[in-house]
C-alpha cells in the first residue's frame, strides 16, 4: 500500500514578493497536510485556528480531529501550530534539534523576565509557550512505514520534514525549506531565515530528491524534469 498525501488547507505568507507586496497584506499560515499510511494518520502543521482546521480536515478527508495519531510540525514558528490544541488526543511530535532549540531560547527568555522583567503578560506568553513545547516529543527518523523524518535546518535550527516513499516518487513535505512555489523555481529560500547557507544547503537537498513538492505556505507542485 502506497502512502497518501492530501492538502488540508493551502498556507499563505503574509506578503509575497514575486506579486510586488512589500509589506504584510493578509495574515499568514503555513499549508497543512494530511498523510495517510495504511492505518496511521498523521497531520503536519495545522496553522489555521482550530475551528477552521477541524472544518477542512471534514471536508477534504472526512475525519475527526481524534481520528488523528500524530500532528507533525516542521517548526514551532506559530503560524504553524494555531490548531495544535484540537489534537488532544495525538501524539505531538516535532524534530528534536528543533525541540532543544526552542527551549534554550524561551528559557532564556523566561530567566530574563524572572531577574527583572517587569511585563507580567509577556512572562505568561513564555511560560504558556514552554509549557506547549514541553508536550511535544522528539520525532523519531521514522514515523511509519514510508514516512521518515527529513531534516532541512536553515529556516530555523531545527526545522524538518516528512519525506514521503512511493513506489518510484517521492514527495517531500518541505514547511518553510520552501516557502512557496515561486521561490522554489527561483532558487531561492525565503528572507527570514535562522542560517542562510544551511537554508540554501536544505534546498539543495530538496532538489535531489523530490518528485513532489509540498511548501510551507503554497499547494503541491511537481517537480519539472524529474
Amino acid at each position: 500500500m502506497s502512502v497518501e498525501c492530501r492538502v488540508v488547507s493551502i498556507g499563505t505568507l503574509s506578503r509575497n514578493p514575486f506579486r510586488g507586496e512589500r509589506e504584510p497584506v493578509r495574515a499568514a499560515h503555513a499549508t497543512t497536510v494530511l498523510v495517510r499510511d495504511g492505518a496511521t494518520s498523521i497531520l503536519v502543521d495545522p496553522g489555521l485556528p482550530a475551528e477552521v482546521v477541524a472544518a477542512r480536515l471534514d471536508e477534504q478527508a472526512g475525519l475527526k480531529p481524534v481520528q488523528i495519531d500524530a500532528v507533525f510540525l516542521t517548526t514551532f514558528r506559530p503560524v504553524h501550530r494555531r490548531g495544535l490544541a484540537l489534537f488532544e488526543k495525538a501524539a505531538w511530535l516535532m524534530h528534536e534539534v528543533e525541540i532543544q532549540a526552542v527551549r534554550a531560547h524561551l528559557d532564556e527568555l523566561i530567566a530574563r523576565q524572572e531577574e527583572g522583567g517587569d511585563d507580567a503578560r509577556l512572562r505568561s506568553v513564555l511560560q504558556e509557550e514552554r509549557r506547549l513545547l514541553d508536550r511535544l516529543r522528539p520525532a523519531e527518523d521514522r514515523l511509519s512505514r514510508h514516512v521518515h523524518l527529513f531534516p532541512l535546518a536553515g529556516a530555523t535550527p531545527g526545522s524538518a520534514g516528512l519525506l514521503l516513499e512511493s513506489t518510484g516518487f517521492t514527495t517531500v513535505i518541505t514547511g518553510d525549506a520552501v516557502a512557496t512555489r515561486e521561490y522554489f523555481q527561483a532558487g531561492r529560500v525565503h528572507e527570514q531565515v535562522f542560517d542562510l547557507a544551511a537554508a540554501q544547503s536544505s534546498l539543495s537537498d530538496i532538489l535531489e530528491v523530490a518528485d513532489e513538492i509540498v511548501p510551507g505556505h503554497d499547494n503541491v507542485f511537481r517537480v519539472l524534469g524529474r
